[in-house]
């Protein structure tokens, strides 16, 4: 390729509105426009990377197993209604009407139109498993796009679905798309974690996320560094503590505790630690009662852990200021677990406490030496809240580290959620029909390229991994017009990288050496070559990688030999 054929639109300053670090890189480099709010035009530069992505994944899937199909981007509403996804998804599913009134919907994911492929096409069980996949355009109506290509609107994702006769051969697949999608983040050249995870609105049992390890990240990672185990904070084990409750040894005594609203005020006006409270958390019950969850003042609960309680109202949502005053006489911030009758349940750390510090349920008072058991009923126990570093590892293994992560991939076993609903069976051997199991398995295209820029660059701009940068090599010519044999130089070596298949590009626009050099430094291309008549009559060209501080002086005569071994 020819700079001065391309379409180069790198810009001095990012727009006023990009937030984090991609976002700045990817529309100061030119790879993206923005059209609308999370609407994006991605533009050559940027769509080479996605290809390059797209196509790591298709030979990583076509290598698994998987076959290749593409869905529609508007689909039938009826289908969404079969699965009571229509009315369940909310907001974020962009809902429309065609000319005869009738019901669609931008797909966001398309379990139900692959579902009512496999129910149609596939009737025996001689005819699976199978796992079919695309690369499509997705849709989700956020209520605020940001972050750029991060949380857009509009984006590419490879989605794959998995039908089977039974639940073994579903985990066959599961593992066999785990070792697919760690093939294709190793590929990509990117350092990433797959880690256990919370299946979510999805549904299923079984599921794991891949996070790229950026500090920018806006997922907790909790993980043991010295051992296998890494799971998302949502779903990591706070293993009990191994001490048991010491006895009691303090009167329970209410003390005057004025403005003191959160945890960090009365620890600070009761010049205790924050271990040492135990703070109420009051969420809406499915009865129409609220829940209180207790917690150790230091902990933070952990919401998805709370959701899945027996009796809490599902989406886990806090009662409001009414509904607390009306159940304990007081404001939040003074309310505690005393002579409360409803349902109560409390943290396994906080299980452990004596003499602790709760609300007394009058405004501005806490009780003091408040003991489980002798203060207040014994609560259920349980995991709410989000593990700590340091907290045990759940393998048993030492102690759990903390780090932030982009999530790009996420499998799933999905079971017979959809397959059910949808009516999708075969025969099985024994004559008899039965619901297929199913396998759900998806990777963000284009959030990958926002992930990649978070994880990889520096004052100058992006810093790509080899295997999906716009251009591998840019030859730099000094003087392009003013010199025949750097002309000539640029020429052949250009050439001859092309026909060992590199991916060179050539910048032929007679730019300004420090424009030239800091328009492929943002634009992150990992090897340049510079060749100037100075150079030329010293027998050198000049090499340097995007990561070197400095460049290297190579002989003409083996430059070509040099740049090919790079690839080697």
């Amino acid at each position: 390729m020819r700079a001065s054929k391309y379409f180069i639109s790198s810009l001095k300053e990012a727009p006023s509105d990009a937030e984090i670090v991609s976002h700045k890189l990817m529309m100061r480099a030119g790879l993206i426009k923005k059209l609308s709010a999370g609407i994006y035009n991605y533009m050559p530069m940027g769509l080479r990377v996605i290809r390059k992505i797209e196509n790591i994944i298709r030979e990583e899937m076509n290598r698994a197993g998987a076959i290749e199909l593409s869905m529609p981007v508007v689909q039938p509403a009826e289908l969404w209604q079969e699965t009571g996804r229509f009315d369940k998804m909310g907001d974020e599913l962009l809902r429309l009407k065609d000319r005869h009134q009738r019901d669609f919907v931008l797909q966001p994911t398309s379990e139900e139109v692959i579902t009512d492929i496999v129910r149609q096409e596939i009737r025996s069980y001689r005819q699976l498993p199978k796992n079919l996949y695309q690369i499509q355009t997705k849709f989700r109506d956020e209520r605020r796009p940001r972050f750029g290509v991060m949380r857009g609107r509009e984006f590419t994702m490879k989605d794959a679905y998995s039908f089977h006769t039974n639940f073994d051969d579903l985990k066959r697949e599961y593992q066999n798309m785990f070792d697919a999608y760690s093939r294709i983040f190793t590929r990509l050249g990117l350092e990433f974690r797959a880690v256990a995870a919370d299946t979510g609105a999805i549904g299923g049992t079984g599921s794991h996320e891949f996070h790229v390890i950026a500090e920018t990240g806006e997922d907790a990672i909790a993980y043991n560094p010295d051992s296998a185990y890494a799971a998302n904070v949502e779903l990591a084990e706070a293993v009990a503590p191994a001490t048991t409750r010491p006895t009691a040894s303090a009167a329970l005594t209410k003390v005057h505790t004025p403005g003191a609203k959160t945890i960090e005020q009365l620890a600070a006006f009761l010049k205790i630690d924050a271990s040492q409270t135990i703070k109420s958390v009051i969420v809406d019950g499915d009865a129409g009662v609220p829940v209180l969850l207790l917690l150790r003042g230091d902990h933070e609960l952990n919401e998805v852990k709370a959701g899945k309680l027996a009796g809490v109202f599902s989406p886990l949502r806090f009662a409001s200021p009414a509904t607390i005053r009306d159940a304990f006489g007081a404001e939040p911030g003074s309310i505690g677990p005393i002579d409360f009758q409803g349902k109560v349940y409390i943290d396994r750390s906080a299980a452990v406490l004596a003499d602790a510090v709760i609300g007394a349920n009058e405004n501005d008072y806490h009780y003091t030496g408040a003991n489980i058991g002798r203060d207040f009923p014994e609560p259920e126990v349980a995991d709410i809240r989000n593990v700590v570093a340091g907290d045990p590892s759940p393998d048993g293994q030492g102690t759990l580290a903390i780090c932030r992560g982009i999530e790009v991939g996420h499998i799933f076993q999905l079971r017979t959620k959809y397959s059910e609903a949808m009516n999708c069976k075969f025969i099985a051997e024994d004559g008899k029909e039965q619901i297929m199991e199913m396998g759900c398995y998806g990777v963000g295209v284009t959030r990958i390229m926002g992930a990649a820029i978070e994880q990889n660059f520096d004052d100058k701009g992006i810093i790509w991994p080899v295997s999906i940068a716009p251009f591998e090599v840019v030859i730099c010519p000094m003087g392009w017009s003013r010199s025949e044999e750097v002309r000539k130089q640029c020429e052949q070596l250009y050439n001859a990288l092309q026909a060992a298949g590199i991916d060179v590009v050539l910048d032929d626009r007679d730019e300004r050496p420090g424009a030239m050099f800091a328009d492929w430094e943002l634009i992150g291309v990992p090897h340049r070559v510079v060749i100037g008549d100075r150079g030329l009559k010293e027998g050198v060209m000049e090499y340097q990688g995007r990561r070197d501080a400095e460049a290297t002086k190579v002989a003409v005569g083996e430059i070509e030999a040099f740049v090919k071994g790079l690839f080697a």
